[in-house]
Order: C-alpha cells, then sequence, then structure tokens
C-alpha cells in the first residue's frame, strides 16, 4: 500500500509535467508570436518564474482543492489516481489537436469524476469554491479581455505621439517583463492545484504512513490545511521543468493564429492576464491561466477592429473549454471504475 500511495504522488507530479508542457503556450505564446524571444530562450526564461512562484503568496488554491471542493472522507489513493489519470488523458488528446483547454479544469473535473464514480453526487461539497469556480470559468476569459483591451486602449494613447519603430523597441524590453509576470502568475495557480491533489491523497492514507521511519515519515499528514515543503517544492519543480519542455502545437495557436500580434499588443495581453490570475490566487480561486490569457489575447486583437480576430479558431478553444470538465470527469470515472474492479478496494 505504501508504494501504491508513493506512485500515485509520482502520477501527481507527471500531471503537473504535463501541464506546463501543455499550459507553457500560456507562458511563452505571446513572446514567441511577437519575435521578442526565441522559443528556446522563452520556454526556460518562462520556467524560472514558474519556480519563483514557490516562494510566494501562499497555498490558498491548493487548500481550496484539497478539502474545499470533494469531501475527502470518501476519498481513496484510486479516486485520487482515476482523477488524475482523468486529467492527463485529457490534457493528451487537447494537446494533439492543438487546442488551450485547461489543465485547471481538466484536474478539477477529473476528481470530481472519480469522486462520484466511487460515491455519487454526494461526494461534491457544492459550496463557495465549486461556485467560484464555476464563476470564473465564464469570468476569467472576459476579465483577461476587458483588461487586455483597457491597457491596449490606455498604452495606444499614451504612446499616441510615438513612431511604430520606438513602440516596437520600447515594448520588446518591457514584453520581457510582462512574460516573467504571466509565468509567475501561472506557476502560483497552476501548481497549486497538484499541491491539493496531492494533500488530498496524503490526509486519505494517514493511516498507511503512521509510525513509518526514515523518508517514507514526510508522507504523513493528519488534516488538508497545510501543505508540506516538499510537496511545494516538487510541485512547482515539475510544472517548471514541463514548461521547459514545451507545448509547441498550442504554442503555434495561441501565439499567432488566435490574432496577430506585435510587442506592444503582447505586453497588454500578458499584463492583463497576470493581474487576473494573481488577484484569484490571492482569494484562493482555482482558475485556468490558458482562458484567462486567451480572453486577454482576444480583447487585444479586438482593439485594431473585430476582424482582427481568427474568431473560428475562438470557437474551437470555446468548445475545448466547454467540454473540458465534463471530459475528464467521464475519463476520470472510467479510469476509477477500472482501477477499482482491479484492486477491489
Amino acid at each position: 500500500m505504501v508504494a501504491y500511495v508513493v506512485a500515485i504522488v509520482l502520477v501527481a507530479f507527471v500531471f503537473d509535467f504535463i501541464n506546463g508542457f501543455h499550459d507553457s503556450a500560456n507562458s511563452i505564446a505571446t513572446v514567441v508570436g511577437t519575435r521578442v524571444l526565441s522559443p528556446l530562450a522563452a520556454v526556460m526564461w518562462a520556467a524560472s518564474f514558474n519556480f519563483l512562484a514557490a516562494f510566494t503568496v501562499g497555498t490558498a488554491v491548493a487548500k481550496a482543492v484539497g478539502s474545499g471542493m470533494i469531501d475527502v472522507k470518501i476519498v481513496t489513493p484510486n479516486v485520487i489516481l482515476g482523477g488524475l489519470l482523468g486529467a492527463i488523458i485529457w490534457n493528451l488528446i487537447t494537446w494533439y489537436y492543438g487546442l488551450p483547454s485547461s489543465s485547471s479544469h481538466a484536474i478539477i473535473g477529473g476528481y470530481a469524476g472519480a469522486a462520484v464514480a466511487k460515491a455519487g453526487l454526494v461526494a461534491i461539497l457544492w459550496g463557495v469554491k465549486w461556485i467560484q469556480t464555476l464563476t470564473f470559468i465564464v469570468l476569467s476569459p472576459i476579465i483577461g479581455m476587458v483588461l487586455g483591451a483597457s491597457l491596449m486602449i490606455l498604452v495606444s494613447w499614451m504612446f499616441k505621439s510615438a513612431s511604430p519603430a520606438r513602440i516596437n523597441r520600447s515594448f520588446r524590453v518591457a514584453q520581457l517583463a510582462s512574460s516573467a509576470f504571466f509565468s509567475y502568475s501561472h506557476g502560483l495557480n497552476d501548481a497549486q492545484k497538484t499541491m491539493g491533489i496531492i494533500v488530498s491523497l496524503l490526509v486519505a492514507s494517514q493511516a498507511v504512513f503512521v509510525g513509518q521511519t526514515g523518508w517514507l515519515s514526510h508522507l504523513h499528514l493528519e488534516n488538508a490545511n497545510s501543505v508540506p515543503t516538499w510537496v511545494k517544492i516538487g510541485a512547482y519543480s515539475a510544472i517548471s521543468f514541463g514548461t521547459l519542455s514545451g507545448g509547441w502545437r498550442i504554442v503555434h495557436t495561441m501565439g499567432s493564429r488566435v490574432t496577430k500580434l506585435k510587442p506592444v499588443s503582447g505586453f497588454c495581453a500578458e499584463t492583463g492576464g497576470a493581474l487576473s490570475i494573481l488577484l484569484a490566487s490571492i482569494f484562493g480561486i482555482p482558475v485556468s491561466t490558458t482562458h484567462t490569457i486567451t480572453g486577454a489575447i482576444v480583447g487585444v486583437g479586438a482593439t485594431h477592429r473585430m476582424s482582427a480576430v481568427r474568431w473560428g479558431i475562438a470557437g474551437r478553444i470555446l468548445w475545448a473549454w466547454v467540454l473540458t470538465i465534463p471530459a475528464a470527469a467521464v475519463m476520470a470515472a472510467i479510469s476509477y471504475t477500472i482501477l477499482h474492479a482491479i484492486s477491489g478496494q
């Protein structure tokens, strides 16, 4: 049983790696699309600021996912593993087709789907955290769109007398800062979701580790209100290495297919998206970085003219958003059912 729990912790870190790999587009698509950084330099830049987030703000999002959405009394290792597998499968499917779906909603949907497969709808804690999460499926792209568009209008007004060449030079430098800010906020919110899942696993498995000595003693956790340091470092390291690997199919979609970006518009999109995610993280709301940055990119593009946005591509992305939670939930429920049949637990 100990080996099984340890293996699930490793699978959680694999999901976090895939999260970074899948969502690297969120952090680097604009800076690559505007050719401010090469792809390799961009992922190294983004990964560094993903990891920096480990040492700031807190763990409010991790606690929300770990204990605020699913009844921890029904959680078992099979529920956690089923949820992780459902999220991983959906992420890989959307990565293959180059769709920037939400890894955040994939893990939340997967966790819920596996829990419901075990105990029915009573497993869901219908309360504030679910209301916030479901509400921000709609709000996060709108907030990103409004902030991105507002910043673009403000910057255009401030630099209305400057030549295009000067604006381009200035914002190539500024976009390094905005890319770093967005990468930081991405790591801050997304890595915490995996931390919350691992904490749920450790609480559910606490009896397994009672009396253990050596490094196994560090796996013992009695409640979901604390996050061990090793979980924080492991989660932030995994998402950083995933970002470093880069999900180039989605980078292409985000960086050039939704709308044509310049350094100034990339700066506005990244800054608007980062501000939205940072505020959500402080208040413990698990939001989609994908939804937010996509909304910001659309908002920036729409300030030029509505036809500057490729609405057909945006529509495909929207469908991926709508399907993510239920699709990951179904895949997780199937995964849990198979695991339960095999283990009998």
